[in-house]
């Protein structure tokens, strides 16, 4: 009997023993404003590249000061973008002043469409397919051009790109190459 208490006790005491996880981090609750205001980043993201809007300054401030464009081409990662003068750049303006972006120069609009949203424990992520209207100079040629993943951040400015990766199927407005060891110059943002 004595020995049956004490194993009782033995395995009482070692479930107590056990390490106890802690919950997982919940997600942060979205307002319905905040679905809306997340949606309205990635519109004026549209409207920025397609218009070097102040330069780039308007796409490269829809980013968070740490905030990264990484382009993904062939399933394979090109040098990512960071930085309020880099992201200008890449958007066709900074020291580029505009000039010479061919998405522009073509008259090509991005269309951003099944926009998911989901909350995390320090904002939210999203995936939004990409497809650009006007590629070659047709008004009428449509052309989808993979996806984005997206982390977003609430910031004291509003919701802002904590990192932006577009998975791309066009460079150039051309069918991406299947990786075969050169560098690409890097997707369009």
């Amino acid at each position: 009997m004595l020995a049956q208490a004490s194993a009782t006790a033995l395995i009482t005491i070692s479930l107590f023993m056990l390490p106890v996880s802690s919950p997982a981090q919940e997600s942060m609750e979205l307002t319905a404003l905040d679905y809306i205001e997340i949606q309205q980043l990635v519109a004026k993201y549209a409207r920025a590249i397609d218009t070097c809007s102040n330069n780039g300054y308007d796409y490269a401030d829809l980013y968070t000061l740490d905030g990264v464009f990484q382009p993904m081409v062939s399933g394979r990662s090109i040098p990512g973008v960071q930085g309020r003068e880099r992201l200008a750049e890449v958007s066709g303006g900074g020291s580029n002043e505009c000039r010479n972006v061919p998405w522009i120069e073509q008259g090509v609009r991005h269309i951003y469409s099944n926009h998911i949203i989901t909350p995390t424990p320090d904002g939210a992520t999203g995936t939004v397919d990409m497809m650009m209207i006007g590629l070659d100079g047709d008004p009428n040629k449509i052309a989808h051009d993979g996806y984005y993943e997206d982390v977003y951040l609430k910031t004291e400015n509003g919701w802002r790109f904590k990192q932006r990766t577009h998975y791309a199927l066009l460079v150039a407005g051309q069918p991406a190459e299947p990786a075969a060891g050169a560098a690409s110059s890097g997707g369009e943002p």
